[in-house]
């Protein structure tokens, strides 16, 4: 036993020895910062790292968008481009009418824009309601819950190029729904052919994708409330809908507004499922903006990336503001609630 106990020692000194040797190599230089920076010069010090990524690939690929904005023609590169000031964003605007996308210059955007629009509000009002539905179910003592809990979240590893291929399979002419529609006695339909039925799949593949991770949120709100808050509820004769709309949504507001935050930035950003499962069609009923920007910067024949930077500075532009109006109504009414 003593025999065992010394080869784990010394095993564990092996180990260890190179984090020592690191740390004492380390430990000088620090100490001298910590004498001439203080608190202040040490916290800087350690977020230098993750600010210097933050800057290299997020400041830096913005201001490099926005000069992109501000340029004209069909070149790639920034130095070979012509400088247009705000002509791109000009042209984004241009509009007789911006409810009518057939009146716009760049009819185009605006089809993407208000598809977009339509899609970001079913889809974001219906994912969190499946969301939060299915945490109160998976919450309950069901038998295997955590089997149940892993299906429902067994979407959310896939690559969403696999989620789009999946659907795209089963929506098809020939597809699996087809065949058991077939089997039933009805004539098979091409499903993505159909503007709103096309529509709809968009929707109802991003809910199924994703819905997994936006439940496991909600259900990590549901089980920090303390049960003693449902057990005085229940003798009260508090009936079950009651305590839900005066106990459960007002604890789980923190939860759901994250949750709501990162629903609306995913719906706006929607691109990878919906461009392999539809390509935007049929004609541009399934058009969405990010799709607009990659075809309009990238794939098209006369391909613009000068507008395509506008547009996307644009749609990151309402991201911020809906976040901040989101994140302003959320703590509005944590000091309401506490008021109360």
């Amino acid at each position: 036993m003593r025999t065992h106990d010394t080869g784990r020692a010394g095993l564990s000194a092996i180990v260890t020895a190179p984090v020592h040797v690191v740390m004492g190599i380390l430990d000088m230089p620090l100490r001298r910062l910590q004498r001439v920076g203080g608190t202040g010069g040490m916290a800087a010090f350690f977020l230098m790292p993750n600010m210097l990524i933050f800057g290299i690939f997020v400041l830096l690929p913005f201001f490099i968008n926005f000069a992109y904005s501000m340029t004209g023609g069909t070149a790639l590169f920034l130095p070979d481009r012509t400088f247009v000031g705000a002509d791109q964003y000009a042209r984004l605007f241009d509009c007789r009418s911006y409810v009518d996308p057939g009146s716009c210059v760049e009819d185009t955007f605006w089809t993407a824009v208000w598809n977009t629009a339509a899609f970001v509000v079913l889809q974001v009002s219906l994912m969190i309601l499946v969301s939060l539905v299915t945490a109160l179910i998976l919450n309950r003592d069901l038998a295997a819950r955590s089997f149940w809990r892993a299906v429902f979240f067994f979407p959310v590893l896939l690559s969403p190029v696999v989620v789009g291929l999946i659907w795209k399979w089963i929506l098809q002419r020939q597809g699996l729904l087809n065949f058991g529609l077939y089997g039933l006695g009805f004539d098979p339909y091409v499903w993505l052919n159909d503007r709103n039925w096309a529509f709809a799949a968009t929707i109802g593949v991003s809910i199924w994708a994703h819905m997994g991770f936006y439940t496991l949120i909600l259900l990590a709100g549901l089980q920090a409330i303390p049960k003693d808050l449902y057990e005085a509820a229940e003798m009260d004769g508090t009936r079950p809908a009651r305590a839900f709309w005066r106990i459960t949504l007002p604890l789980l507001m923190p939860n759901l507004l994250v949750v709501v935050v990162l629903v609306l930035i995913r719906a706006v950003q929607i691109f990878d499922e919906v461009y392999v499962l539809t390509g935007g069609g049929p004609g541009t009923s399934t058009l969405y903006l990010t799709q607009y920007i990659y075809e309009t910067g990238f794939a098209a024949q006369l391909r613009n990336p000068g507008l395509a930077a506008a547009a996307s500075i644009l749609m990151g532009a309402v991201l911020v503001v809906l976040t901040l109006v989101q994140l302003g109504l959320g703590r509005s009414g944590e000091k309401k609630g506490g008021r109360k």
